[in-house]
């Protein structure tokens, strides 16, 4: 059994209200803030405009000439107490496979471009990455980011950008990096990297802070609705969403890459009923369970 904490809520102007569940990010948190989101789009509440959830807390926008902001932080806080116990924080999902190709030419050009603004300029972001994780080879490296998913804490900034958080592991297996000390201008669209416990797959090309270690075959996001996976949406990521990274070589991501192009690519997912408060009694052995098969 875990605990979860007391929000605390606040009002924005008019028309927000801000719920902060924790001051720091925890699966714990993570799940809860997912749990009360999810409810509140199921209840369709008249007068919510946007409900956006983040790593440890969330944000509702409302019109305050159709619902009051009192009545509605009473709905809040009727939920928050529902989702303050772990049994309820079930979330159906669906666990999507990211082809990765780590440590690339495409990626490895672009941190040596931005080399003026790293801790470490003589080093490619992948070699930094290893370094700062004590890792001496590459396989137990790439092993080591691709063998268990992360879940999908929230998505922002740039269109099409997910958080992914690693689940499974204990917080000394979990790769880490400090961001660089200057943003990059340039980060190639579909790079992968790392920023303190989270991976993201940048969507498309811009400036960027992430260490990057790797390139994702795949899109996050499809402006011309190419891949019938993505469905009604532009993007791939959904909150509370599992990606699971795995290993490929260049041969492979070309063939994965033409068949975007094509549109004829398939991605690979699994829909699962997840149970936080499983996971948290089992850990590792819940999610191994979760992947079979996959």
């Amino acid at each position: 059994m875990f605990t979860l904490p007391e929000t605390r809520f606040e009002f924005g102007g008019d028309e927000y209200i801000y719920a902060e569940i924790s001051r720091d990010m925890s699966a714990e948190s993570n799940f809860k803030a997912l749990a009360i989101t999810k409810e509140l789009q199921r209840r369709n509440i008249p007068g919510i405009v946007d409900i956006c959830p983040s790593n440890a807390s969330y944000l509702v926008r409302f019109n305050p000439e159709l619902i009051s902001p009192h009545d509605l932080l009473d709905y809040l806080k009727d939920i928050d107490i529902t989702k303050s116990n772990p049994a309820e924080l079930n979330l159906s999902i669906r666990m999507v496979e990211i082809p990765t190709w780590y440590d690339d030419p495409i990626s490895k050009e672009y941190s040596m471009r931005s080399r003026s603004r790293h801790q470490e300029p003589d080093l490619s972001n992948f070699e930094f990455v290893m370094k700062v994780n004590g890792y001496k080879d590459k396989h137990s490296f790439v092993n080591a980011h691709s063998s268990m998913p992360y879940l999908i804490t929230m998505v922002g900034f740039i269109p099409g950008t997910a958080w992914e958080f690693p689940l499974g592991l204990s917080p000394e297996e979990v790769i880490q990096s400090p961001k660089y000390l200057s943003p990059r201008t340039e980060t190639p669209k579909q790079g992968v990297g790392v920023g303190g416990a989270f991976t993201v797959v940048y969507p498309a090309e811009g400036p960027g802070s992430y260490q990057l270690i790797g390139m994702s075959a795949v899109p996050v996001f499809d402006p011309h609705k190419r891949l019938i996976d993505m469905g009604d949406s532009y993007f791939l990521a959904r909150p509370g969403d599992l990606w699971k990274h795995r290993a490929i070589e260049e041969q492979e991501y070309n063939q994965i890459v033409k068949q975007v192009e094509d549109g004829t690519y398939r991605y690979r997912m699994k829909h699962i009923e997840f149970s936080p408060e499983e996971y948290f009694a089992k850990g590792k052995m819940y999610i191994e369970w979760l992947m079979e098969g996959f």
